[in-house]
């Protein structure tokens, strides 16, 4: 009875948050001292200006990360939310402690290019699962949020705005071509915290503009056993009233539907979007999200 009153006041989402977060920290750790640093790539942010900072004067990245990101904190104590302050604080002071206690781990390889594409995925896996987990690990962030409430930018168009400004100085201070392999780094590691938030299940949703809306979803029902719904709707040129159907499938069925809809009405207006994610009955539950 106690352990039963336990787990269900323990604050495992918390926990969950807290673990997911430590660990995709330690990720991009890894990432940056075993395959960034020791060849020579840049970075963005304030990961990529404290690197800078670690080429230029042997600053250590640990300690810089936490100095540069201290006051853009105390900056973002009104800006944004106490949770994600929290969070980000956590991934802030993880990163710079794993930074630390691994800075001395051997190079995983000296080829400039696929450190590039290791450290891209790794970097992106660790971010992935601090995205997931409601962190963050730059204060760039909070600088991103106040520019955008006193500038008509949004706060993407700030970050790359941000990270441009760091690419070029790479380029200026140091090559070219550690500016390109930076960003390619980067777009890696971008596709990669996509891919880890949004995972492997892509699914297709179909909508239909038919004169046969009934049979249509019945024979997906059917066949398919998939859930369907129909819209009102009705064309903006005729006025003709008409009905939607709408439905989401998975990928390996997406043959069999249109095979349903090319035999119930040819002349059917059909449109298939990619879906990354669904929660919902025959998909994904909320548990884990």
């Amino acid at each position: 009875m106690q352990w039963r009153r336990f787990r269900e006041k323990f604050p495992w989402q918390l926990l969950k948050h807290f673990l997911g977060i430590i660990i995709g920290a330690t990720v991009v750790s890894i990432s940056i001292n075993t395959l960034i640093i020791p060849n020579q790539i840049a970075d963005g942010g304030v990961t990529g200006i404290a690197i800078i900072f670690h080429y230029l004067f042997n600053w250590p990245v640990s300690l810089t990360i936490l100095l540069l990101n201290l006051p853009l904190f105390l900056l973002g104590l009104r800006l944004v939310g106490r949770n994600f302050l929290v969070y980000s604080v956590l991934g802030v002071t993880v990163l710079s402690a794993v930074l630390s206690l691994t800075s001395h781990l051997p190079a995983l390889t000296h080829d400039t290019l696929l450190a590039v594409i290791s450290g891209g995925v790794l970097s992106g896996i660790g971010m992935g699962i601090i995205f997931r987990s409601s962190g963050s690990l730059g204060g760039t962030d909070i600088l991103a949020v106040l520019f955008a409430r006193t500038t008509s930018l949004s706060v993407g168009q700030i970050l790359l705005g941000i990270d441009g400004v760091i690419f070029l100085a790479v380029a200026i201070l140091f090559r070219p071509e550690m500016a390109m392999y930076a960003m390619i780094y980067m777009f890696i590691a971008t596709r990669v915290v996509d891919f880890v938030q949004e995972g492997l299940s892509h699914s297709k949703s179909v909508m239909v503009v038919t004169d046969s809306p009934q049979k249509i979803a019945e024979e997906i029902m059917a066949k398919l056993e998939r859930g369907v719904t129909l819209f009102q709707a009705s064309g903006a040129f005729s006025g003709e009233a008409k009905q939607v159907v709408y439905c989401v499938i998975n990928r390996t069925e997406l043959s069999q539907i249109k095979k349903i809809i090319r035999d119930q009405d040819p002349r059917a207006f059909v449109a298939i979007s990619e879906v990354p994610e669904v929660v919902g009955e025959g998909f994904s539950s909320w548990k884990g999200h």
